[in-house]
């Protein structure tokens, strides 16, 4: 017997529906029926993105960035 399993969508599958939402071309309902994706996490993809989105090409991030690296290197020697 087959169970129904769950799928885990990847990042690029989150932006492409979060942009489809944000694009405001088609409700929600319609984007939830092509992708196959519940109304409710698309309202949270589309959420994140436009949050994040400010900060995508800040210095800020950069340097955020960096030094998470720097630790992780760190951390490894």
């Amino acid at each position: 017997m087959a169970r129904n399993m769950r799928r885990s969508p990847n990042g690029t599958f989150k932006a492409k529906v979060a942009l489809e939402a944000v694009k405001g071309e088609k409700t929600l309902a319609q984007i939830s029926s092509e992708f196959g994706v519940h109304a409710n996490q698309i309202g949270r993809w589309c959420k994140q993105l436009l949050e994040e989105l400010p900060t995508l090409f800040s210095d800020r991030r950069r340097k955020q960035d960096r030094a998470q690296e720097d630790l992780v290197s760190e951390l490894y020697r």
